[in-house]
C-alpha cells in the first residue's frame, strides 16, 4: 500500500460539529448528572430514541413550511431508497416511540431524553450543526397543573446550577387551533396593510406561517410588531381559563414571569401554553430553554388525541452560560488522587496488582498507573503532570520490605514509607483532607 503524500489535505471535523475534549468532559458530566438526578426526583423516566428517523415524521410534526424542514434538516436516501433524516429535535421522536410501543394507551407518561440533534444552519457561539439537548415530555394530562410542574422542574434546575438570578421566564398562550385561525386572519390583514415594512423573510412567512413574523428580531420592524394584534386578546374561553390556572399556580409557587405576546415558538405543533427561559448574559442568543403544550401532535401522527406538554434545553448553550457567569464549580475538575509509579521493570507487575487491589479497597479512588518505562526523572515529571495529589513509589526496597513510599505532590511534606497492610487506611485519611 502506498503512503499518502504529506501534501494531502488533513481531514477535519465537519463545520459546526465539534469534538468534546477531555478537559471539557467534566463540565458536561456535571450538567448531565445534575439533570438526570433532578428527573429522577420528579418521577420522570428516561427514553432513548434513534438519531435517524423517517423524514415524514418531521415533515408531518414540525410542519413542511417551517425553516427547519425547508432549510435545516440533514436528509438523505438510504440504499433502499427511503428518505431518512437526522433528528433536528427530540419531541417528534419521543412521540413516535411512545405511540409505537403502546406507552400512551390509557395511561399517562412523564418522560425525558438527552442526546445529539442536527440542523444545517450557520454555526455561531452556542449554536451548532450537531448540538445536544435535554428534553421533558409529559403525556395524557390536560390541566394547567402539569404545565406548572414542567416549569417548576426547569426552575429548580436553574436553582441547582446557580442560574436562578440570571434567567427570566416568558409566557404566552397560543389558544386553540380555531382561535389561532381566526387570529391569523386578523394578523395577515394587519401585515398586508404594512407590507412595505416587512423584510424579505417576513414576506415569505406571510403566506406560509404569519405567526412566526411576530418572533422576528429585525429592529426595523420592532415598532410595527409592537402594534400588531395580540393573540392573547383573541383567546378562546377554555384557553384563557387554562392560562389563568397556570399563572395562578406559578404565583403561588413564587415563580416570577413576564407575559410576552410575541412569543409563538418555531414549531407548528404548539398550542395553548408556550414558554421560554431567557437570559441577557449571552447577547442575542438569549433563549436557554423553551417549550409548551402540543395537544394535537399525537393525533397528527396517527394516534388518538392525547394532551402533552414539554420543553427542551440546549446543553452547549447552558454550559456556555455557566462558563460566562463563572458558575462552574471548581470541584468538578476530574483530577487524579494517586499516580502509582513502579521504579524499575521488576516492580511493574507488582505495581499493576497493587493498583487493582487499591481500586477494590477504595471504591471511587481515581488512580493512574505509570506505563511506558523511562528514567526516574521522567516518571516523576509524568506523575506531577498528571495532577494527582499523591504519588506511590514501588521499587526493590519497597517490595522486599512490604511497603509503599508515598510522595506528596501538592504539599510541602516529606515522603513517607507506609506498610502495605495500612496503606488503604492512610490513603483514605489523607485524601479526605483538603490539601494545604
Amino acid at each position: 500500500m502506498s503512503k499518502p503524500h504529506s501534501s494531502q489535505k488533513k481531514i477535519q471535523a465537519i463545520r459546526g460539529m465539534n469534538d468534546l475534549l477531555p478537559d471539557q468532559s467534566a463540565r458536561w458530566q456535571y450538567v448531565e448528572g445534575t439533570v438526570a438526578a433532578l428527573m429522577r426526583r420528579y418521577g420522570y423516566a428516561e427514553i432513548r430514541t434513534p438519531i435517524v428517523e423517517q423524514t415524514a415524521l418531521f415533515a408531518r410534526s414540525i410542519g413542511e413550511v417551517t425553516d427547519i424542514v425547508e432549510k435545516e434538516m440533514y436528509t438523505f436516501e438510504d440504499r433502499n431508497g427511503d428518505s431518512l433524516t437526522l433528528r433536528p429535535e427530540g419531541t417528534a421522536s419521543c412521540v413516535r416511540a411512545a405511540m409505537e410501543h403502546g406507552l400512551l394507551h390509557n395511561q399517562t407518561q412523564r418522560l425525558w431524553y438527552q442526546g445529539p440533534m442536527f440542523r444545517h444552519e450557520r454555526p455561531q457561539k452556542g449554536r451548532y450543526r450537531q448540538f445536544h439537548q435535554f428534553g421533558v415530555e409529559a403525556f395524557g394530562l390536560e390541566g394547567p397543573d402539569i404545565d406548572t410542574e414542567v416549569i417548576l422542574l426547569s426552575a429548580r434546575l436553574w436553582q441547582e446550577l446557580g442560574l436562578a438570578e440570571h434567567v427570566t421566564l416568558e409566557l404566552n398562550s397560543l389558544g386553540s387551533a380555531e382561535a389561532r385561525a381566526a387570529y391569523r386572519d386578523k394578523l395577515v390583514a394587519y401585515f398586508e396593510a404594512h407590507f412595505d415594512r416587512l423584510d424579505e423573510d417576513s414576506r415569505r412567512r406571510l403566506v406560509s406561517n404569519p405567526l412566526r413574523i411576530l418572533d422576528s428580531k429585525n429592529p426595523d420592524m420592532a415598532a410595527m410588531l409592537a402594534d400588531a394584534p395580540r393573540l392573547m386578546d383573541h383567546l378562546d374561553a377554555e384557553s384563557r381559563v387554562h392560562f389563568e390556572g397556570l399563572t395562578a399556580r406559578l404565583e403561588a409557587a413564587g415563580i416570577d414571569y413576564v407575559i410576552n405576546p410575541r412569543l409563538v415558538r418555531g414549531l407548528d405543533y404548539y398550542g395553548r401554553t408556550v414558554f421560554e427561559w431567557t437570559t441577557s448574559a449571552l447577547g442575542s442568543q438569549g433563549t436557554v430553554c423553551a417549550g409548551g403544550r402540543y395537544d394535537g401532535l399525537v393525533e397528527q401522527l396517527g394516534g388518538k388525541p392525547t394532551p402533552a406538554v414539554g420543553f427542551a434545553l440546549g446543553v452547549e448553550r447552558l454550559i456556555l452560560l455557566l462558563e460566562t457567569l463563572e458558575l462552574m464549580p471548581a470541584s468538578i475538575e476530574d483530577t487524579l488522587d494517586l499516580y502509582l509509579m513502579p521504579l524499575d521493570e521488576s516492580a511493574e507487575a507488582p505495581a499493576m496488582l497493587l493498583a487493582e487491589e487499591l481500586r477494590s479497597e477504595l471504591p471511587g479512588l481515581r488512580l493512574q498507573l505509570h506505563c511506558g518505562g523511562g528514567s526516574f526523572k521522567s516518571r516523576i515529571k509524568k506523575a506531577d503532570k498528571s495532577g494527582a495529589r499523591l504519588a506511590l513509589l514501588l521499587g526493590e526496597d519497597e517490595l522486599s520490605q512490604q511497603r509503599v513510599t508515598v510522595k506528596f505532590l501538592r504539599e510541602a511534606r516529606d515522603q513517607q514509607p507506609i506498610p502495605r497492610e495500612t496503606l488503604a487506611a492512610c490513603l483514605s485519611e489523607w485524601l479526605a483532607q483538603a490539601p494545604d
